[in-house]
């Protein structure tokens, strides 16, 4: 059944109309008729059933037929602070996986080492939205500008703080470290790592340092590396 990302949408209405662009794709593309049943997804947790009552290619009209709150709501928040790569595409690569795998909240941080200082959200949110229509998720992650790595380490946040780095010193392990149904922000930098000085900032707002193994990990593969542990071990 063919599913679209409606985030005006609200549990109340008793019918909705697609957006020009969403009316030509399930119409000229998918040659969706009336009578038709769909799925919506609003990114706040809403996930509805629906059936086209006029199949119009600019305003097709939907009748909503039940809607089901907090739909595979998650017991967990997962919040990922990433330095954005210099190849953008493994930026999105890794978007598209943690948000299929499960991810509430991620920030961009542009640290002492980034290689890139600049990223165009709009983009990155698309792919996210694709992202979520592919993996059936009735939430959307949030997706933050881009903002230095200081001002990130300042901001309150209600739950568990990491930082992974590669630098020498006492680190602890990520698995074993975690509380089930809990809180987490995690901090991941750039192909260069954070610098010392970054660490120690970090370190005294209350980050605690972790290791995700033995491996040198690339930037998207120690983000998406965090979201699976995390999701693995808060597993029902």
């Amino acid at each position: 059944m063919q599913l679209f990302y409606t985030p005006d949408i609200e549990p109340s209405h008793p019918q909705y109309f697609l957006s020009e662009e969403e009316s030509k794709h399930a119409i000229r593309v998918l040659r969706l008729e009336a009578g038709d049943k769909v799925q919506l997804i609003d990114g706040r947790g809403g996930f509805y059933d629906a059936q086209i009552q006029d199949a119009h290619p600019k305003r097709t009209i939907l009748n909503i037929t039940s809607v089901t709150p907090n739909f595979n709501k998650r017991n967990h928040y997962l919040h990922i602070a990433v330095a954005p790569t210099k190849n953008i595409e493994r930026l999105e690569w890794f978007l598209e996986k943690a948000t299929e795998i499960g991810i509430d909240e991620i920030s961009l941080i542009i640290a002492q080492r980034s290689e890139r200082k600049e990223v165009k959200v709009d983009r990155l949110n698309k792919i996210i939205t694709a992202a979520i229509k592919q993996s059936r998720k009735a939430y959307h992650p949030v997706l933050n500008d881009a903002v230095k790595l200081n001002q990130l380490l300042t901001q309150p946040f209600d739950g568990q703080k990491f930082i992974a780095h590669c630098e020498a010193g006492e680190k602890f392990d990520l698995r074993k470290e975690i509380t089930n149904n809990g809180r987490y922000l995690v901090l991941i930098g750039p192909e260069g790592d954070f610098s010392p000085a970054e660490i120690e900032l970090a370190l005294e707002n209350d980050f605690k340092p972790i290791t995700l193994g033995e491996a040198r990990l690339r930037t998207e593969t120690a983000a998406l590396e965090v979201c699976f542990e995390v999701n693995f071990i808060n597993r029902v």
